[in-house]
């Protein structure tokens, strides 16, 4: 019974996150990778390993401390009116540096006809990450308290530039920074994560960063929770604080519930009860969150 638990708390470090050492490596059937079995992880919204909502402190991909690593993904959210479609690449360098790409397409749906811009308008954004780890090492330190902890920054870029102004944006471009902690408890197959970001960005950057209410940054609190229920299934939730900036709409704090697949070593799947609360004239904005994640 105690080396069975075992195996699915050290099974809960390989689905979940995407960190490792060389006494946790293992070839596959092939030779060619260095991680243990289900180590591709999830990409978050903005491209960085971690949940669906929020970074972790682990670095992405399958490469150890002496590889490199890549992930690709696709998320879709569906929202009663809206949807997100969302793409990117993550490469891991030597289990220390991270480096993320994402585009998001933001799709207005009706809600773009009732504002004049047609519709279907599409606000589209792109997002450059790096991620740096600090210290500590989320599955081999179990015998400390100290997590591992990494500091992150997320370039965005709106091609939305005179909308997201007149809407009340100071800007349609700026840079996210955070801090991550992630700590992960392989007796209790737990994994929790804290992360506090310092942003000005407006539903994440889609409505571009600052406003008429507040324009300079603010710390706003990301927490996850993920549990381990066999070696393929995963279940957890999230929170995501976010800032206030414009008048013409309350934006409010995200949360999720979700639930992760991995039936094979190169594939997992995501699949999210998301609320999104407030998005400009729409209220109560809930849906599927959807993704999937090829690792190489």
């Amino acid at each position: 019974m105690h080396k069975q638990r075992g195996n699915r708390a050290t099974l809960l470090g390989a689905l979940l996150i995407a960190a490792t050492a060389p006494g946790l490596a293992m070839a596959d059937d092939a030779g060619t990778s260095g991680k243990l079995l289900l180590t591709g992880g999830v990409s978050q919204v903005e491209g960085a390993a971690g949940g669906g909502l929020t970074p972790w402190a682990v670095i992405g991909g399958y490469g150890t401390r002496d590889q490199i690593g890549a992930n690709a993904f696709y998320t879709r959210v569906n929202l009663p009116d809206y949807h997100l479609d969302d793409a990117g690449v993550m490469v891991g360098f030597y289990n220390r540096v991270e480096l993320s790409y994402a585009q998001q397409r933001f799709n207005t749906e009706d809600v773009g006809a009732a504002l004049g811009l047609g519709r279907g308008f599409t606000f589209r954004q792109d997002v450059v990450g790096v991620k740096v780890r600090l210290f500590g090492d989320a599955v081999l330190e179990q015998d400390s308290w100290l997590p591992q902890v990494s500091i992150g920054a997320q370039y965005k870029k709106n091609n939305q530039d005179a909308i997201v102004k007149f809407v009340g944006a100071t800007r349609s471009q700026g840079t996210d920074y955070y801090i991550d902690a992630t700590k992960l408890f392989l007796a209790q197959s737990l994994l929790v994560n804290a992360t506090v970001r310092f942003t000005k960005a407006n539903q994440i950057g889609i409505l571009g960063f600052g406003g008429d209410r507040h324009d300079g940054y603010q710390a706003e609190l990301e927490t996850s929770v993920a549990y381990l229920l066999t070696r393929q299934w995963a279940i957890g939730a999230e929170y995501r604080m976010k800032p206030d900036n414009l008048g013409i709409a309350k934006e409010d704090d995200w949360y999720d519930a979700f639930v992760a697949w991995a039936p094979t070593k190169h594939v997992s799947v995501t699949l999210a009860y998301a609320d999104l609360g407030n998005i400009v004239i729409k209220d109560r904005q809930r849906g599927l969150y959807a993704s999937v994640q090829l690792g190489f």
